[in-house]
């Protein structure tokens, strides 16, 4: 069976070009929701962002005692999402705390509402 060509009696040309130059229009709007979502698709770095969304600001040790991993495991997690800057650091003194960087957070906001409303993830399983 051949997927290439399409069967359409007829094509709406304003509604292509009006989708073809909104899509040129938020393509770096697209790069950065999909680079936050690429690492969020992880379970654990998920949930790093999410503790870090609820309490503000975690060092390492905090973080891999409450999801029970070692600290080299959760490093390794830190490290991608701080080099995708979807977080941040912060030193005082010997101990470096993480923070999710401003933009992120308000990005990420809508779905980590989602989890505080068990209505919505009833109807979504």
């Amino acid at each position: 069976m051949d997927n290439t060509s399409c069967t359409r009696q007829q094509a709406d040309i304003k509604q292509i070009n009006r989708c073809k130059e909104r899509v040129s229009e938020l393509h770096s709007s697209f790069d950065y929701l999909s680079n936050a979502l690429e690492l969020t698709g992880n379970n654990v770095r998920l949930k790093i962002l999410f503790l870090l969304y609820e309490e503000k600001r975690l060092c390492v040790c905090d973080v891999s005692e409450i999801l029970g991993m070692t600290i080299s495991a959760i490093s390794q997690h830190l490290r991608k999402l701080k080099d995708r800057k979807l977080i941040e650091t912060e030193r005082e003194a010997q101990t470096i705390f993480y923070s999710l960087t401003k933009e992120y957070e308000k990005m990420l906001d809508p779905f980590f509402k989602i989890l505080d409303d068990k209505k919505n993830l009833e109807t979504i399983w």
